[in-house]
């Protein structure tokens, strides 16, 4: 009963997490952007468009320029759980890939890294006067689901432990609905079901910053309205619809 009520939980999370996910990007592919509103200083060339998205999404750079604090805080959460997600990739690989092997020492001191980057940025929210007024209990929620979340796997680690063989026979059981007994250890349990309840909310909470910033219109424009007229797809067809009936 233990295994089929997870398994149907992780079947069911992964479902409205990628239609979820997939129907939040087709919107903002297909959102009007009618201006011209790049943030300046902005590249003048597409390939200056990419080097700057880059910088945004690896470097945190316009983070890193408003306030130091809040950027190394919040690069080293997304940073080490970068690591500790392809950490966890070995879970669902056999054999497991070399670069993930490569990978394993390195994601047990992320875990580390992933609970203090949150806990920085929860300080933030709450001793910072302007930070804290505009803070909604979403924030305050979304903060204490991540922390539960790297606490619950770093006591699995060191203190609650489970049997991973068992654990990694479960996950590959998924993939191939070829369903293996879960462990009932109770911190696995709660490990579990907070990552599901992540997976399922993922799609309604503020952390589509993550797909929304590609389409970041102060971020993906090129600065050239003098050379080109920026003129959004739905104005070009009003426009050529207009001067038809004229």
């Amino acid at each position: 009963m233990l295994t089929a009520t997870y398994a149907l939980l992780f079947y069911a999370a992964t479902v409205i997490l990628v239609v979820g996910l997939g129907r939040k990007i087709w919107q903002y592919a297909n959102t009007p952007a009618p201006l011209k509103i790049p943030t300046t200083p902005a590249p003048v060339t597409q390939g200056g468009v990419v080097a700057r998205m880059f910088r945004e999404v690896v470097l945190f750079e316009s983070l890193f320029k408003a306030n130091k604090w809040t950027w190394l805080f919040g690069w080293t959460f997304h940073a080490a759980l970068l690591v500790v997600l392809i950490r966890h990739l070995r879970y669902f690989t056999e054999p497991v890939w070399g670069w993930v092997a490569l990978m394993q020492p390195f994601g047990v001191y992320a875990g580390f890294a992933m609970v203090a980057g949150l806990l920085g940025l929860w300080a933030r929210r709450i001793f910072v006067p302007r930070i804290r007024y505009i803070s909604a209990p979403s924030d305050h929620l979304m903060l204490a689901l991540l922390l539960g979340i790297g606490i619950s796997g770093l006591l699995i680690k060191y203190v609650a432990r489970t049997d991973i063989v068992a654990l990694k026979a479960f996950c590959l059981g998924l993939i191939y609905f070829d369903w293996q007994p879960l462990p009932a250890d109770p911190m696995l349990l709660v490990h579990l079901t907070l990552v599901a309840v992540l997976m399922i909310v993922f799609p309604v909470s503020k952390l589509l910053h993550a797909p929304g910033v590609f389409f970041s219109p102060g971020r993906n424009q090129v600065d050239n309205p003098r050379e080109k007229r920026h003129l959004a797809p739905w104005a070009a067809r009003l426009e050529t619809g207009s001067g038809g009936k004229r």
